[in-house]
């Protein structure tokens, strides 16, 4: 008897120390994992996912740019198990979109640990929906993103899931150096979501040899139960984007940005360059085009604050040929922000100046207006109209019509902006510069505002300031450009009407009426030509103006 209960004791001491020096071996035989259609079953691990964990257990920060339903969830919650169970006083962190979506990989540590044989089992001695604590000291805890949540004690091993879509993940991975500072591990891993967010960043710098993490790539293919039929009925379920970002790892064919990335990255092919000049005390005006004689300009601008935390923007466009030539991006007091657009658009010929004329704008706007610049834009307070006749030139005429100075964003009208932008730019019709302005649209992105209803604008922790000054612009622009050929094509209908009528019957009418004593400006001989000055001008002698000139 005793010998058998030596030997059993034999094999158990074995088995525990395999499983304490090889976390695969003890997944694979020790935990237990539930599958939706199959069950509780034993998790059996696939060569992918044995050098994953042999990665995680080699390298202090990995991060792992992943495909849905890989199992890598799984495969970090019984790598969080082993730790705690083989080591006493481990803290684990779980940090996710949501709390609910933390607590994941939690439930996965509870279940496996309660599945485990009882001479590995240890005792539960803290147990709530959100942690688990062993009775040796080991602790494991689900956290929302909040922007205090890096901010605990000493970690052991940070869990980042779905990393790319968490909004203020930088300020998460700042306050985290510091509990990592004693020697903690940091797992990383998300499906892409664009390019310019904060796990896209973290994934070239890795590249580039910039951070050390160590970068682990698992793409739908990976998987040993998957082929091409497989992937194509992804693309049938969520369609081509939606599958691209789900399945392929790729960054460039994923996110919900409002402009296309490849669109974006076509840009920055073709298009995109250093400025000329840099001009500024912050070196924030780029130059990309000096003015030409003749040619027409617009400068669009949107105003921050002018404190530490907004910025100031404007675009300056070539308007026939829609070409980027300036931009300024920088925190700027209002009133120096106002003589700075006056000057930007005296030296590109008077351009017509558009200044969003919400909250601070209007500080902007009366600057320009006390400086009486010629060409500041006005609009209709409902957004019916643009007034393209008379801008600033006519500020009574502006009045009468209930104009008002500058352009307003609103919710009515951004959605027009946006709207504008991307179609300007889908169809390559604007010539962008700007290596700024790209990288603004690459975190230019659909965000859910409740329901089926989404805003564009910038992710959390960025700015889009240079987009939403260049969607002002392009609107303006086509706006104005098409009401400007409306107008001038009324005007020639209107003096084509007066020209048919024939010199001679126009002459006869004159006649007639200067003969009833009621024309006091003298006979119209020319149908071109007017009197001027009163009946006997100036000197007594009358004036002609010639009025072909409305041609």
């Amino acid at each position: 008897m005793s010998s058998t209960t030596k030997n059993i004791k034999d094999v158990i001491r074995e088995e525990y120390i395999k499983c304490a020096k090889d976390p695969i071996y003890f997944m694979k035989k020790y935990v237990k994992i539930q599958h939706p259609i199959r069950g509780t079953l034993p998790f059996l691990t696939y060569p992918f996912q044995d050098k994953t964990l042999s990665d995680l257990i080699k390298y202090d920060q990995n991060i792992i740019l992943k495909s849905r339903q890989m199992g890598i969830t799984t495969l970090v919650a019984g790598y969080s198990l082993w730790l705690m169970v083989f080591h006493e006083n481990k803290e684990i962190i779980c940090l996710s979109i949501t709390q609910e979506t933390s607590k994941a990989i939690v439930t996965k540590v509870r279940f496996a640990n309660d599945n485990l044989p009882s001479w590995l089992k240890l005792r539960e001695s803290e147990d709530n929906r959100l942690s688990l604590k062993l009775s040796n000291g080991s602790k494991i805890v689900a956290i929302s993103s909040a922007g205090t949540a890096g901010r605990s004690g000493a970690a052991s091993l940070l869990i980042i899931d779905e990393a790319a879509f968490i909004d203020n993940i930088d300020e998460i991975w700042l306050s985290s150096q510091y509990t990592l500072a004693t020697g903690g591990k940091a797992v990383v891993l998300s499906t892409p979501n664009g390019v310019g967010n904060w796990f896209h960043k973290m994934w070239t710098e890795s590249e580039s040899g910039l951070n050390n993490m160590n970068r682990i790539s698992l793409p739908w293919n990976h998987h040993p139960e998957r082929d091409q039929k497989w992937r194509d009925d992804q693309t049938k379920l969520s369609g081509e984007k939606g599958a691209a970002q789900e399945c392929d790892c790729e960054f460039s064919t994923s996110g919900n940005t409002v402009i296309d990335i490849p669109l974006i990255e076509w840009y920055e092919k073709n298009h995109a360059i250093d400025p000329t000049e840099k001009r500024g005390h912050d070196k924030g005006l780029w130059i990309y085009k000096y003015p030409e004689a003749g040619k027409s300009y617009m400068i669009s601008a949107d105003v921050g604050r002018g404190d530490a935390a907004d910025f100031s923007a404007c675009q300056v466009l070539e308007i026939e040929t829609m070409e980027q030539v300036a931009e300024y991006k920088g925190k700027i007091p209002t009133s120096d922000y106002a003589r700075l657009l006056m000057t930007i658009a005296t030296e590109y010929n008077q351009a017509l100046l558009v200044i969003e004329n919400a909250n601070v704008g209007w500080a902007v706007i009366q600057v320009v207006l006390d400086s009486n610049y010629p060409n500041l834009f006005y609009s209709s307070s409902d957004l019916q109209y643009v007034d393209i006749e008379s801008q600033a030139t006519n500020k009574i005429n502006a009045e009468e019509r209930k104009m008002t100075p500058g352009f307003t964003t609103s919710n009515k009208s951004r959605p027009l902006l946006i709207s504008k932008l991307e179609s300007y730019i889908r169809n390559k019709e604007v010539i962008i510069h700007s290596k700024r302005l790209l990288e603004e649209l690459n975190v230019f992105i659909w965000k859910n505002t409740g329901g089926s209803s989404a805003k564009a604008e910038a992710m959390t922790g960025y700015n889009d300031d240079l987009v939403l000054s260049m969607a002002i612009g392009l609107w303006i622009r086509d706006v104005a450009l098409r009401l400007r050929k409306e107008a001038d094509e009324s005007t020639r209908l209107i003096i084509s009407k007066i020209g048919s009528t024939s010199s001679e019957q126009i002459k006869n009418n004159m006649v007639a009426l200067h003969k009833s004593g009621n024309n006091p400006y003298g006979v119209y001989s020319n149908p071109w030509k007017m009197s001027i000055g009163g009946p006997s001008g100036v000197g007594g002698q009358s004036k002609t103006e010639d009025l072909t000139w409305l041609l």
